[in-house]
């Protein structure tokens, strides 16, 4: 079923709050075969709001709608789907009933305009909210459908939940299912390029590609009358798509690479340190952040001065007077040292220049990465072309964390 959702309020036009209804809606949406066509957004405007429900009803047989509900003189979206759908509204004795039991249990005085909420288009399903005073509803004109929920996202999903859903339900006529494939050093364009065979002529199921800061990911998504046929139509698919870019895929599950790290490193029961120049503490930081991660996780140091990286790790003055701080002979003596001084199973070091400016004659965005593990020593160098050192020291850290899951995987 073809669908619009269609959020009402001024402030989110304003950008005084962020939109996370219609996000929390499509995935909901999608997960129940639903085709999400159009988001709309407009401000509490009856003219604008009435031109709006009529263009979605275009192309689209369901319309959700949230905001409006309210009890003020601006919460004017029931009013409005009303009366573009054909219907007037009554008093609801059950709503009207559950506003006055709400405002007993609270303790609270009902103000005129609380009574407003009481009042449902006559045709309407009553959907009633558990979590506030203003109840959805659900109307139908010529076959077509107007879900209206409560703006508050608290109270919007928990309508969802218990009363929309299940309606949803009972409407399907198919199913949606697809996995999120996680990559790293792989960009989209290339991605796309090398998966162009299978791309290229596709219905279902679909390929889909989206970059994010470091990294890239693949959706892959069929629509079947059932879960089972839907979710082997996917199957089918990821193993091609592993054939051609499986080197690259750390993911299957839209894990973030710290979690997939994190738990490896429990399962295998490899003792980690860490010591970083340029991140800061950003990666110890990232780690510690996967839950049960003190059981591997021995230390991290921020070695930041050429002093600390000798007093702290052993790295020799020779080594930094003839390559810098910055530098793979460094980085190795920092893994090596971080290695001598913790016992830990693996342990990694971070060294390059974060930016904005130059560093010992070294340009914006080169890192060297150290690695020990199991007695044996490799350095990694990536130079990325970023002037921003938020991004260069966050990339450090993804790299950082696809080097180690090479190392383990």
């Amino acid at each position: 079923m073809k669908t619009a959702i269609l959020t009402v309020g001024t402030e989110i036009l304003f950008g005084q709050i962020v939109n996370t209804n219609a996000a929390y809606l499509s995935e909901q949406l999608n997960h129940l075969g639903y085709d999400v066509m159009y988001h709309y957004t407009v401000g509490d405007n009856p003219g604008r709001l009435h031109d709006l429900i009529e263009l979605a009803f275009r192309d689209c047989d369901l319309i959700l709608t949230t905001g409006g509900l309210g009890p003020t003189q601006d919460d004017l979206t029931k009013e409005v789907i009303c009366e573009t759908m054909g219907d007037h509204l009554v008093v609801n004795d059950d709503c009207l009933a559950e506003l006055k039991a709400y405002a007993a249990r609270r303790n609270r005085v009902l103000t005129e305009n609380n009574y407003k909420q009481a009042n449902m288009p006559s045709r309407a399903i009553v959907l009633p909210n558990d979590a506030g005073t203003a109840p959805g509803f659900a109307l139908e004109r010529d076959g077509k459908w107007i879900i209206s929920m409560p703006g508050p996202p608290r109270e919007m999903t928990n309508m969802f939940r218990k009363q929309v859903k299940p309606l949803l339900q009972k409407w399907q006529d198919s199913v949606i299912y697809y996995r999120q494939i996680r990559t790293f050093g792989l960009g989209e364009s290339l991605m796309e390029t090398k998966l162009l065979p299978l791309i290229d002529g596709q219905t279902d199921p679909t390929l889909a590609t989206y970059a994010k800061e470091g990294e890239c990911s693949l959706r892959i998504a069929s629509k079947r009358p059932t879960k089972e046929e839907a979710k082997a139509a996917v199957d089918e698919m990821t193993e091609k798509v592993k054939a051609i870019i499986g080197e690259s895929i750390y993911s299957y599950d839209n894990e973030e690479l710290v979690d997939v790290v994190g738990r490896i490193l429990k399962e295998k029961n490899i003792t980690i340190s860490c010591a970083e120049s340029c991140t800061g503490g950003l990666f110890a930081g990232a780690l510690t952040d996967v839950p049960g991660i003190s059981a591997v996780f021995e230390r991290g140091i921020v070695t930041y001065t050429n002093r600390a990286k000798m007093e702290e790790l052993g790295v020799s003055a020779a080594t930094l007077d003839a390559y810098g701080a910055v530098s793979e002979e460094t980085a190795a003596e920092m893994a090596e040292g971080l290695a001598k001084k913790t016992g830990s199973d693996l342990c990694v070091s971070v060294t390059g220049v974060a930016g904005p400016d130059p560093s010992e004659g070294k340009p914006v965005g080169l890192i060297y990465i150290g690695l020990t593990y199991k007695g044996k020593t490799r350095v990694t160098q990536v130079q990325r072309h970023n002037s921003s050192r938020k991004w260069n020291r966050n990339y450090a850290v993804l790299t950082m964390l696809h080097e180690i899951y090479q190392e383990i995987k």
